[in-house]
């Protein structure tokens, strides 16, 4: 090999090592820039301005793809976790969701208090009724004298219920009078005063207590001349 090959050898392999060492320049801006801005996560945007103590729904957010060293800790990334909840303050368009911005709903409102009867399992609406569920609920009482009718009665009208407990096993001198009912309920609701007192005399005055599952937007009051119901009335 003469002297101009060897030349031409040397600047062949210094070409390559150059091209690799640019190569890895380049590699390592990449890699830099990839661990300061870091993997993008989901987050969510107010669509429009949004009022304090509004019910939130999914309408009302826009998805979007950030850093995830950019997002906050209290950020919401997961929009299940708005069911349920209102504004706590005023949401502006734009602006990111979080979760010190929202709050709960309120169990209860103003004038309501929780009570929680136990229900035999067999005259529920087994296995539908779930807390948010709206009920009526209906008793039924024997007659006040001898030889009176008996008598159907609605009881609570669209009763809210907060909570579903366990199904408990009673033991038989716990169960109602008829001793018919070996399993019941545990049902929290959210009523007045009046409403909470109807309810608690039917637990422990009547036959039966029944819970009748109202469908969305059938919560429509009943009219009085239809809350009480006895056979021989009926044509």
């Amino acid at each position: 090999m003469n002297s101009r090959q060897r030349r031409g050898v040397i600047l062949l392999i210094l070409s390559v090592v150059c091209a690799l060492a640019a190569f890895a320049g380049v590699l390592s801006v990449i890699n830099d820039a990839r661990s300061k801005v870091g993997p993008e996560v989901t987050a969510y945007e107010v669509k429009s301005e949004i009022q304090p103590y509004t019910a939130l729904n999914r309408a009302q957010f826009e998805k979007i793809s950030m850093p995830e060293r950019w997002l906050s800790a209290n950020a919401v990334t997961d929009l299940r976790d708005i069911e349920g909840k209102i504004a706590v303050t005023k949401l502006e368009k734009g602006s990111l969701l979080q979760s010190d911005m929202i709050v709960a709903q309120p169990a209860l409102q103003p004038g309501q208090q929780e009570v929680a009867i136990m229900i035999d399992a067999a005259t529920g609406v087994a296995g539908k009724i779930t807390p948010g569920s709206t009920v009526n609920v209906y008793a039924t009482f024997e007659g006040e004298r001898e030889g009176s009718p008996a008598q159907s009665k609605i009881i609570v009208t669209n009763a809210k219920v907060l909570d579903v407990g366990r199904l408990t096993s009673l033991d038989p001198d716990e169960s109602n009078r008829d001793q018919r009912s070996k399993e019941a309920v545990p049902i929290t609701f959210a009523l007045s005063t009046l409403d909470a007192q109807r309810l608690t005399y039917a637990e422990s005055f009547a036959e039966r207590v029944r819970l009748a599952l109202v469908a969305p937007g059938g919560d429509q009051p009943v009219p009085d001349q239809d809350r009480t119901y006895e056979l021989a009335k009926d044509k």
